[in-house]
C-alpha cells in the first residue's frame, strides 16, 4: 500500500530554523492569559482566533506585524514568557520537529517591568523544560528590531550574550524594513554579538526586493530570514552560494505578506534548483495558521518540490543549525536513520 504524501511528511523527522515565539501563541492559552492579566481582547475563541491570525493575504509587512501587537501585550510577565514558549516546543515536538530554532524579541517584552535579563531567562526556562520533556532539540535567537535605539540593541546584544549556556546562540534583526531599511544602523550592535560567540542572521527582503537581501550581506550573516526575492538578481544567487548563506524561506507567511502572488509562486523550488542553500519553516504558527507539514506538503502540492527534494532542503537544515556539533550528531543521525530507511 502507498504511503500518502501527508503520512510521509508526518513520519518524516523535521528541522525548523525560523520560528517566531510571539507569532505562535495557543488561542487556548492567549484567552487564560487575557483574563489573568485584564488585558483587552475577545473573551471567545473565534474572536480570539480573528486577533491572532493575520490576514490572509495581508496587504503590506505593515498589516502583517500588527498581528503581534495583541501575543505581545500578552506577553509582559516572566510567566506568559515561560508558559508559551514550552507550549510552542510541545507543539512543535508532536509534529516530529527534532530540532527547532525560536526566536524572539526580548525588548519587546519589558513595558511592564519586566527586566531584561528575566525575560530572557524565562524564554531559557521553557525551552530547557520542554526540550527535556519532549526530546526536541531547542535553540533560541535573540531578535533586535530595526525600529529600536541602535544603543538599546547594542544592551539588547551584550545581555543576550550572557545566556549562550541555557541555549541562547543566535543573533537576529526583524521589523519593518521599509520604515528602517539600513541594517547598519545596528552594526555595533551586530559587532557585540558575533564577538561574544553569537551566531548571525537577520531578516530581509519581505519589503524592498533583492536589494534589501544584498544589504543584508553588508552584516556577514550565515542565514537571512525570507529572501525569497534574491531569486529576481542572478548574481546575488551566484553570490549566496558562493558565500554559503542560507535563506530561511516561509513561503506561506511570504504570500501573507504580499512578498510573492500567491504560495505557488514562491520561488523555493527554483532557488534550490539553482544551488542557492535554503531552508523551510513556517515563521509563525498561530499568525499563519499553519504547521510545519502543512508548509511541508504546501511545498510538494503548489510549489512543485519533489519528496527527494524536500528531504534534502528539511536535511540541509541541520547543516546550518546554531547548535555546536556535539548537540546536532544525534539529530544528524536519527535523521540519517529515517532517510536511509526510506532508501
Amino acid at each position: 500500500m502507498q504511503t500518502s504524501l501527508r503520512d510521509l511528511i508526518a513520519t518524516m523527522p523535521k528541522a525548523e530554523l525560523h520560528l517566531h515565539i510571539d507569532g505562535s501563541l495557543r488561542i487556548s492559552t492567549a484567552l487564560e492569559l487575557a483574563v489573568s492579566r485584564g488585558i483587552e481582547a475577545p473573551r471567545d475563541e473565534a474572536g480570539m482566533r480573528a486577533a491572532l491570525i493575520a490576514p490572509m493575504p495581508c496587504t503590506s509587512q505593515a498589516e502583517l506585524l500588527r498581528a503581534f501587537d495583541l501575543p505581545i501585550a500578552l506577553m509582559q510577565d516572566a510567566e506568559a514568557l515561560e508558559r508559551i514558549t514550552a507550549e510552542l516546543v510541545e507543539t512543535k515536538a508532536a509534529e516530529g520537529v527534532r530540532y527547532v530554532e525560536l526566536r524572539w524579541g526580548p525588548l519587546l517584552h519589558v513595558a511592564g517591568g519586566l527586566a531584561l535579563a528575566d525575560g530572557i531567562a524565562a524564554v531559557c526556562a521553557g525551552a530547557r523544560d520542554a526540550a527535556t520533556r519532549t526530546g526536541t532539540v531547542v535553540r533560541l535567537i535573540c531578535t533586535a528590531l530595526r525600529s529600536h535605539d541602535p544603543v538599546a540593541n547594542e544592551t539588547l546584544a551584550a545581555t543576550a550574550a550572557r545566556f549562550q549556556d541555557q541555549g541562547l546562540t543566535g543573533w537576529d534583526l526583524a521589523g519593518p524594513e521599509e520604515a528602517f531599511p539600513d541594517p547598519l544602523l545596528h552594526e555595533r550592535a551586530f559587532e557585540i554579538a558575533r564577538d561574544a560567540g553569537l551566531r548571525i542572521t537577520l531578516h530581509a527582503g519581505e519589503w524592498g526586493g533583492a536589494a534589501q537581501v544584498r544589504r543584508a550581506l553588508s552584516m556577514g550573516p550565515e542565514r537571512i530570514a525570507h529572501g525569497s526575492k534574491t531569486i529576481d538578481d542572478p548574481d546575488l544567487c551566484a553570490e549566496l552560494i558562493d558565500r554559503d548563506v542560507t535563506l530561511d524561506l516561509c513561503p506561506t507567511s511570504n504570500w501573507q505578506a504580499g512578498t510573492v502572488p500567491s504560495v505557488a509562486a514562491h520561488p523555493l523550488a527554483r532557488l534550490h534548483r539553482m544551488g542557492v542553500p535554503v531552508s523551510l519553516s513556517t515563521d509563525d504558527t498561530t499568525v499563519s495558521d499553519l504547521s510545519l507539514s502543512d508548509e511541508y506538503e504546501n511545498a510538494v502540492t503548489q510549489i512543485g518540490l519533489t519528496i527527494e527534494e524536500l528531504w534534502a532542503i528539511d536535511r540541509h537544515a541541520l547543516d546550518v543549525a546554531f547548535a555546536d556539533e556535539a548537540t546536532l550528531a544525534p539529530v544528524r543521525a536519527a535523521f540519517d536513520a529515517w532517510g536511509t530507511l526510506r532508501a
